[in-house]
């Protein structure tokens, strides 16, 4: 076994003191191991926010890709498997809030979604949105809110609005759309839609968009005949 593969396995395995060992006989801090996995990638999948923060320190690059495929950035990979203890290290080491691996996933949406059933990772949720992560950020035509009501995830619902998401149109939309499946549906989406009410109710942003939304096609089209 050679030196990468041996520093990769004490990364996965959660060991500090043989992590250091290696580093300090010489191990390339970012050497891929057979399967071209670092030590850093590894280590955050695992959650093992002590090696991380010491193969940070050794010069891991924060920002390389990781995932199985190398589809993934660290982040992304910690806020996927709720690490918060990881993503707040890698966050403090400058890794930006929005960063995306290859395949275009928003750290914060992994967060909120993850999970089979979906539900979410709040205190991580909660550590990415602390260090600045933009809350109505979209993916994939989605807002993180947007994404916990297609899920039925009525306590990230909450946590988001709470948070200050906006309670978009199309969120309420789509909870009544999902109501309508079934009466097990209607269950779960009812307490969604009740809180996407409450908070628009407390902030008015849907009703006050759509009328700027109208009000900008009527200006729009006063223009248009003042010019015909």
């Amino acid at each position: 076994m050679d030196m990468a593969d041996q520093l990769t396995q004490a990364a996965e395995g959660g060991d500090a003191i043989l992590v250091a060992r290696l580093l300090g006989a010489g191990a390339v801090v970012d050497a891929p191991n057979r399967a071209w996995r670092t030590a850093l990638d590894l280590a955050v999948q695992k959650g093992h926010a002590d090696v991380v923060r010491l193969l940070l320190t050794a010069g891991a690059d924060p920002a390389q890709c990781a995932g199985e495929y190398g589809e993934l950035t660290p982040l992304c990979q910690a806020a996927m498997h709720g690490h918060a203890a990881v993503a707040d290290i890698l966050l403090d080491a400058g890794v930006h809030t929005q960063a995306q691996g290859r395949m275009g996933y928003l750290p914060l949406v992994l967060a909120a979604t993850a999970g089979y059933p979906p539900r979410g990772h709040p205190e991580t949720v909660a550590v990415l949105l602390d260090h600045g992560a933009d809350i109505n950020g979209v993916m994939k035509d989605k807002t993180p809110l947007e994404w916990a009501v297609q899920f039925g995830q009525v306590q990230m619902v909450h946590q988001l609005l709470d948070r200050g998401a906006k309670p978009t149109a199309m969120a309420l939309t789509r909870a009544h759309e999902y109501a309508k499946r079934s009466l097990d549906s209607r269950h779960k989406y009812e307490p969604i839609i009740e809180a996407l009410r409450a908070a628009d109710a407390r902030t008015g942003w849907t009703t006050g968009h759509q009328s700027s939304v109208a009000n900008g096609q009527n200006s729009m089209s006063a223009d248009s005949d003042a010019v015909h």
